[in-house]
């Protein structure tokens, strides 16, 4: 046990090091724009993360490290925890949110890539806290172990068994023979689209910062802003069609972007979810597009917001360009589909993910004609491949925990004052990693202490695909 408990803390440790290494960029934009009182507030941690971490990746580098089931479960959901609390430090030894609770909401909520925030007026903070805000949408998109895991090779552990607990979608699995060099090539991919985000950014009108920050809260789907309104405070027609095509991107696979760079084209032409995806995608953005014609007044003005709303609400991000409660119904019905769907598997998106609905959809395909033909044989058949019946049950099991802590969820919000339906659509937020909700949550600096603790639970739940923090309350889990 006390082997195990060093371990830990050694883990952590490194962790929060790497995370602490990433204060590096809201320090230089602190001392560019003169903004001196931040400085120290992003410093002093950081030296104490990486002094512990120095100390700790020393003191047992030369004893093999290894983690059973039930501890990587554990460390995985305690270093989102931990690293959570770590990155409310900024926010809350500077003053600029005066309860704890609230500064572990907005880390949760930036972290985990929810982007639900408790600020009241973003645009009065200092342009670091802001940046630093956005990085950690940037940082929870990929995985914080993913990036430990590509910087160290996870110091011997086994590191696809962590990451696989970090990452989401039903099918987890490696896309070159180590786990550490697929995160390598994933962080690669991801920081490459960053870059080029940023670049397109500035070309169309944002300074560097601005499309810096912005360019990770769209490729980590975050949805954090330096404006109040949004996107659509920049009031530019060119930054909403780059955020719209990057939130797309975001919200595929980032595998089928390696297989693309190798070269392996087939392996993205039969990929069932990125068609099922795409063609979500197209087809609500058309539907959403004529329901808003006749609110618009013109086809052009509608399908600009329509597409930015369909990418925003399907990847997860939660950006705005409009505000949809104010839109006819019928065009609210299509968002709030969205809040079902999600994006992709292997994506930074959050959500249900599409490719537990195509699976779906294909299992009562199979299901129909075994009525039809008795005596057939019919199987699910994903990316070409059939025999895919061992994903239906984790499926099943997966949507069953879904909707139990939706309906859970619900009720806390309820007890707590919400109306029943703004509690329902907060909890799909918060659940989904989305951000926005049907309802007063421009911002959440208003709902009760004791629910943003709750709703901290829920999206580190969410980011995690649910079973990584609710497998503590498992009897078994405990037994030895």
């Amino acid at each position: 046990m006390m082997n195990l408990i060093f371990v830990f803390i050694r883990l952590f440790s490194i962790v929060l090091a790497i995370i602490g290494t990433s204060f590096l960029l809201p320090i230089g934009t602190a001392l560019f724009y003169g903004e001196t009182k931040v400085v120290m507030q992003f410093v002093i941690p950081m030296l104490i993360a990486w002094i512990v971490g120095i100390v700790f990746y020393f003191a047992g580098k030369k004893t093999p490290i290894k983690l059973g089931t039930r501890a990587v479960f554990a460390f995985v959901s305690i270093a989102w925890i931990a690293i959570s609390f770590y990155g409310a430090i900024p926010l809350y030894a500077g003053g600029y949110l005066k309860s704890l609770a609230d500064a572990v909401f907005e880390a949760v909520s930036g972290f985990s890539t929810t982007g639900a925030t408790v600020f009241k007026d973003v645009e009065s903070l200092p342009r670091s806290i802001n940046l630093w805000r956005m990085e950690m949408h940037w940082l929870g998109g990929m995985g914080i172990i993913a990036l430990t895991t590509a910087i160290l090779p996870l110091l011997g552990v086994g590191g696809f068994q962590l990451v696989k607990a970090e990452s989401t979608g039903p099918e987890k699995g490696k896309i070159t023979p180590k786990m550490a060099n697929t995160a390598k090539a994933l962080w690669l991919i991801y920081i490459s689209f960053t870059l080029l985000q940023t670049f397109i950014l500035m070309l169309v009108g944002m300074d560097f910062i601005d499309a810096l920050g912005h360019a990770f809260s769209t490729l980590g789907t975050g949805g954090f802003s330096s404006k109040n309104s949004s996107i659509s405070g920049f009031n530019s027609l060119s930054i909403e069609v780059v955020c719209t095509i990057f939130m797309f991107l975001a919200g595929v696979n980032f595998s089928l972007y390696f297989y693309i760079l190798t070269k392996k084209i087939n392996e993205v032409k039969k990929n069932s979810e990125f068609k099922a995806y795409t063609a979500i995608f197209t087809l609500t953005i058309l539907c959403l597009s004529l329901c808003l014609v006749k609110f618009y007044g013109s086809f052009s003005v509608a399908l600009r917001h329509a597409s930015f709303q369909v990418a925003s609400v399907m990847s997860t991000t939660g950006f705005a360009t409009a505000d949809f409660m104010t839109w006819p119904p019928a065009a609210q019905f299509f968002i709030f589909i969205l809040f079902f769907i999600g994006g992709s598997s292997g994506s930074t998106a959050g959500g249900f993910k599409v490719i537990r609905w195509v699976i779906l959809a294909k299992k009562s395909g199979t299901h129909i004609q075994g009525m039809l033909h008795p005596h057939g044989v019919f199987t699910v058949r994903i990316n070409g491949a059939a025999g895919r019946e061992d994903l239906v049950l984790n499926i099943a099991a997966f949507v069953f925990v879904y909707v139990v802590l939706t309906f859970l969820s619900t009720f806390v919000g309820t007890l707590t004052g919400l109306e029943l339906f703004q509690s329902f659509t907060a909890t799909l937020s918060m659940i989904g990693n989305i951000g926005p909700a049907f309802g007063p949550f421009a911002e959440y600096s208003w709902i009760p202490t004791p629910l943003k603790w709750w709703y901290c639970f829920v999206m580190i739940a969410g980011r995690l695909e649910l079973y990584n923090l609710i497998i503590f309350f498992v009897r078994d889990f405990w037994k030895r």
